[in-house]
This record gives C-alpha cells, sequence and structure tokens, in this order.
C-alpha cells in the first residue's frame, strides 16, 4: 500500500513538471500568439497544476501516515518532496520556548544540561481582526468669555464615513482585484459577526470612486502628458441580467524608462461596454503624440490629418506584427514569413541592447 501511495505521489509530480513546461513553452511564445488566448490556455493550466498538486499532497500525507516508524538507518529513500518556501525576512517573528524535558530518554536520567536548541518555523496567519475606534475630542470652556473650544473632528474618506479607510481599501480590492462581488463580501463579513448589508457596502464604493476622482484624473493628465504612449484594450467578463457580457478595457501607458526618461510610469485605464471607435477617439481627445498600438480600425480617425487639435502619430506594434507572421511560420513553416520572423526578432535582439538609453 505504501508503495502504491509513493508511485501515485510521483505520478503526480510528474504531470505537475510537465505542465509547469507547457507553461515556460507558452509564456516563451507569447509574441506568437493572440495574449488573451495564451494567457486563457496559462491560467487553465495553472488551476490543472493546482489540482495535481494537491493529490500530490494528499498522495504523500497518506504514505507518510501509513508508513511505521522506524529508525532513521533503516528508512528507504524516497523522492524528496517539493522544495520547501523560503519565509519572508520582514515578517515579526513570535518565539515560543517549549519546557526542557526534567529526563533522558534514554535511561531516565536527571542529570541534563543544555546541548543546543532544536528550532523549527512555521509561517501563520491571524484572521481578520475587527475593532471599533473612537475618535475622542476634547470640548473645553472659556473662563473668560464661556466660549466652548473644541479639536477640529479627523477627516474621513468618505462623507458619513462609519467605515474606516483600512476597511473601504478592503473593500475595494476585493472587488476590484480579486473580483470579489459585494453580495458575497457581505456574507464573509456576515459569517464573522459583522452586519453590513450589499447596498450599503455599494453607497460606500460609490463614495470612494468620487473621493478618489482626482488622483485618476492627475493620472489621465499625467500620461497624456507623454510625448508618446501605448495604446490598448482587451475583455472583461461583466455581470448583467441572467448572463455575462462582455465589456472593454482600455490601457495607455506612458514609460520613458527605456528612452532614458526620468518621468515616472504610470496607467490610465477607462472602461466600455463595447469595442466602438468613439471610445478611443474621446480618451484621447486632447493628445497630439505618439500612440503605439495595434492595427485596430478604431484608431484610424486619430491618426487623420484633419484631426484637431493635430493628428496622432502611428507607431505601429512590432509584436503585433510578428504574430500572425509568427503563426504561419509554425504551422506552415513558409520560408517568407520564417525570414521574416527571424529578422523581427534581431531587432528585438538589438533594442534590448539600448533599452534605457537617451
Amino acid at each position: 500500500m505504501i508503495v502504491a501511495l509513493r508511485s501515485e505521489a510521483l505520478i503526480r509530480r510528474l504531470e505537475t513538471e510537465k505542465l509547469k513546461f507547457l507553461i515556460a513553452k507558452l509564456r516563451r511564445e507569447q509574441f506568437g500568439q493572440s495574449s488573451e488566448r495564451g494567457r486563457l490556455l496559462v491560467e487553465q493550466l495553472e488551476l490543472a497544476i493546482a489540482d495535481v498538486e494537491e493529490s500530490q499532497g494528499a498522495a504523500e500525507a497518506e504514505a507518510d501516515i501509513a508508513a511505521p516508524a522506524t529508525p532513521v538507518a533503516g528508512r528507504q529513500s524516497r523522492p524528496a518532496r517539493s522544495r520547501r518556501p523560503s519565509l519572508p525576512e520582514h515578517l515579526p517573528v513570535e518565539r515560543i520556548v517549549y519546557p526542557a524535558p526534567c529526563a533522558c530518554a534514554q535511561c531516565g536520567g536527571a542529570r541534563l544540561r543544555k546541548l543546543d536548541d532544536v528550532v523549527s518555523r512555521s509561517l501563520e496567519c491571524e484572521p481578520r481582526r475587527w475593532k471599533i475606534v473612537e475618535h475622542v475630542r476634547e470640548k473645553m470652556t472659556c473662563r473668560d468669555c464661556e466660549g466652548v473650544t473644541e479639536t477640529p473632528a479627523p477627516s474621513h474618506p468618505i462623507p458619513r464615513g462609519f467605515a474606516g479607510p483600512n476597511l473601504l481599501a478592503s473593500v475595494l480590492v476585493s472587488k476590484f482585484m480579486l473580483h470579489q462581488p459585494l453580495n458575497r463580501q457581505s456574507d464573509a463579513f456576515a459569517r464573522e459577526g459583522i452586519a453590513i448589508d450589499t447596498s450599503t457596502l455599494a453607497d460606500r464604493v460609490g463614495a470612494c470612486a468620487v473621493a478618489l476622482a482626482p488622483i485618476v484624473d492627475a493620472i489621465r493628465r499625467h500620461v497624456l502628458a507623454a510625448d508618446r504612449i501605448h495604446g490598448d484594450d482587451t475583455t472583461v467578463p461583466v455581470l448583467a441580467k441572467a448572463k455575462t457580457d462582455t465589456g472593454r478595457l482600455w490601457t495607455y501607458v506612458r514609460d520613458d524608462r527605456p528612452f532614458g526618461g526620468a518621468d515616472p510610469p504610470a496607467a490610465a485605464f477607462h472602461y466600455s461596454r463595447s469595442r466602438s471607435g468613439e471610445h478611443p477617439r474621446e480618451h484621447l481627445a486632447s493628445y497630439r503624440g505618439i500612440l503605439q498600438a495595434d492595427a485596430y480600425a478604431g484608431y484610424n480617425e486619430l491618426y487623420d490629418g484633419r484631426r484637431r487639435p493635430a493628428p496622432v502619430i502611428e507607431a505601429a506594434c512590432w509584436a503585433h506584427g510578428r504574430r500572425k507572421l509568427f503563426d504561419i511560420a509554425k504551422l506552415t513553416k513558409a520560408p517568407i514569413a520564417v525570414e521574416a520572423v527571424r529578422r523581427i526578432d534581431e531587432i528585438f535582439a538589438v533594442e534590448r541592447t539600448i533599452n534605457g538609453r537617451s
């Protein structure tokens, strides 16, 4: 039984290594296929790896439980488990010291002296801790004029702010970064004894959007003040009535570091329910620099010489241009496509040597 369990664990480990190899291969070929299609395939493979590794861990644990306790010298060698992850150095350390034994485990003698410490380390996570913060402001009366004076109230991120900034940040990150709907967050809070209904959370998210609007506007102004920007869009699933719609997330990036620029990089995001060309025209209405993007026809009006205040200068994207040639070269081995990919790769190699220089 033990041999069978260990064999199963070994098979799972080999399956994991095969899937990791496929992921690495896909990432190396990221410019040779659609980025959206490749990203989805990588995500599916990573999910498969997680399932295999869970089965591997269960098989190894069952083998350890089933194995009899044998001396170290009599144990048979077995394949090593996956490498133990290193623990972060910046975390605080809680030290638990256990009482020393009072008698020798071999002969029962009581004449013991300390030889060394045996230290084992584990990573722990404390559950979320809720608390109420009371802001106490002393109110004073003046003995001379009988006037009343008090410390100004502390500012809150949003009006009527019963929720502190850390709670608001947690809700926003869970919704927009971790894709956790507000109703599920409300249910999770309820399981922890905190009743905050979905409508209240939605109200606070809307208020936070208004509070953060000046920062968003400042980032967008900074991005559009660049001489050159990169533009692209990607699909995002949108929850709709009885189904899931497909929306668009438009991204405009300012990054002058490859050209030796000192200005900080930034990305401006816009959301739309469709991929109509009116959206990039609206986003870049005041822009008059260089736009590096794919060959999407919705950008064409930006490049029109009659555009005001001035036409945007088109900079085609080598990565997008290489993609179709790579597909042809990979599938049909067409000599022209193979040669084109080779020459483009030479350009990429030269670019890597001058990256960051002005």
